[in-house]
């Protein structure tokens, strides 16, 4: 296999030509916000357990909503924005805007008994499984 070198360049310069004028993506981050939300999901014998990262979000901002078996995350990251005079800005990394996650679980959750914790960007939301119904027989006349 024969390998092409090129004289006289430095092997960093393609690397950092354009760093400050175009976003570099580390995991798609970049592209789609919605990925910023990393979820986990476990299942204890009678509740599941939901851990997810909201780093930089105030717990104002959180809002969870459950229908059935579904469980939707919804954040908004606001944008302070303080800029002095003579400053200027080559590059920031924070995004601003909405973020939202959506899930369907195995069973029914029972929002009665829910618990939200927001400790350290980490949002620990403790849903307990609605009790199945028990099925009804019909007698036929």
């Amino acid at each position: 296999m024969a390998n092409i070198i090129r004289s006289g360049a430095d092997p960093f310069d393609d690397f950092f030509r354009g760093f400050f004028v175009r976003p570099v993506d580390f995991g798609g981050a970049v592209d789609n916000p919605a990925a910023s939300i990393k979820v986990d999901v476990k299942e204890d014998g009678d509740a599941y357990r939901v851990h997810a990262e909201l780093p930089g979000i105030r717990k104002e901002d959180i809002h969870v909503n459950i229908d059935g078996s579904v469980v939707s995350i919804s954040a908004e990251r606001k944008q302070e924005k303080e800029i002095r005079e003579g400053e200027r800005v080559l590059r920031t990394e924070r995004h601003f805007g909405k973020v939202s996650r959506s899930f369907q679980l195995g069973q029914d959750i029972d929002e009665s008994k829910s618990a939200a914790k927001f400790v350290d960007g980490v949002l620990d939301l403790t849903l307990p499984k609605k009790a199945a119904a028990a099925a009804k027989r019909l007698t036929i006349d």
